[in-house]
């Protein structure tokens, strides 16, 4: 039997992953794929507060896009993005968990200092090996995410034999240096969409549950993200029916964390999937 995580200690907050949870996506950035996620500042408080209502347990705060073909944005642009976004929703609530998504280990830093609880780095340290030294020193939660090339290449023709063998290889691998570093509160995510074929982001959501062998919680990014979108011959914005059918997907193979544009409908899932997996009606 495979032994599963079932805590995060996030600044001495224990965040039970007993139950999958929610990561809501607040983007500080003017150029996300998805353009309703694209939030003016003054929207930032009454956005996180209606999250965390909605039941997200963490906020996962980026200045920079990582949608195919962007391009880095500099460091002093990141912070200008993020800082102020982070203040405000800790004035907004104390006890949320906040996530800062960045490949920089300047950015990781500051974010930390301003009230950021973990590290979300869709780049496994490779742009920026001392972000790999900050989280290791500072040991914090890290999300350790799988992507071929980065985000301006990454969908140029990327090619695999055996796509979950190899991202399989790539994060035990990477999980190795964090454990000889001490670092426990390592969250996995396979990287649905950062560098993969249709083909191959299907693959990784029909086998997720392999990833259980690592004994690290398993993060699903896959929120009205292109695949979605052409598969069904949608928009982003109506793309959100194809995105909670493979959440219930994922849910069945063993995520622990949804990161989503849109926390209500995944909560909805979540409450769903446990009914299914306990045997109750919801009348129950």
């Amino acid at each position: 039997m495979i032994w599963e995580p079932t805590t995060l200690n996030c600044g001495g907050r224990l965040i039970d992953l007993a139950t999958p949870i929610v990561m809501g996506i607040i983007n500080a950035t003017p150029d996300s794929f998805h353009k309703a996620s694209r939030y003016r500042p003054e929207e930032i408080q009454t956005l996180a507060k209606q999250m965390i209502d909605d039941g997200a347990k963490i906020l996962d705060v980026g200045g920079m896009s990582s949608r195919p073909g962007a391009e880095t944005v500099p460091i002093r642009v990141e912070l200008e993005r993020v800082i102020p976004i982070i203040k405000e929703i800790r004035e907004v609530n104390a006890e949320i968990a906040i996530s800062i998504d960045t490949i920089h280990a300047k950015v990781a830093e500051a974010a930390l200092a301003a009230g950021a609880d973990m590290v979300n780095d869709i780049s496994a340290w490779s742009f920026d090996p001392e972000l790999f030294e900050l989280v290791a020193e500072r040991n914090v939660p890290y999300v350790l995410m799988h992507m071929q090339g980065n985000p301006s290449t990454m969908q140029q023709d990327p090619i695999y034999e055996e796509v979950v063998v190899e991202i399989l290889d790539f994060l035990i691998n990477k999980l190795a240096a964090l454990t000889d570093r001490g670092m426990h509160d390592v969250i996995v995510d396979p990287g649905f969409g950062f560098g993969k074929r249709m083909k191959d982001n299907f693959d990784l959501i029909a086998k997720l549950a392999v990833f259980k062998i690592l004994d690290k919680p398993i993060m699903i990014g896959l929120s009205r993200k292109t695949t979605i979108q052409r598969t069904l011959n949608v928009s982003a914005e109506n793309s959100l029916n194809g995105t909670t059918a493979l959440h219930m997907i994922a849910l069945q193979q063993g995520a622990k964390i949804l990161r989503v544009h849109d926390v209500k409908p995944a909560m909805e899932c979540i409450l769903l999937h446990q009914a299914l997996n306990h045997g109750r009606s919801l009348a129950d």
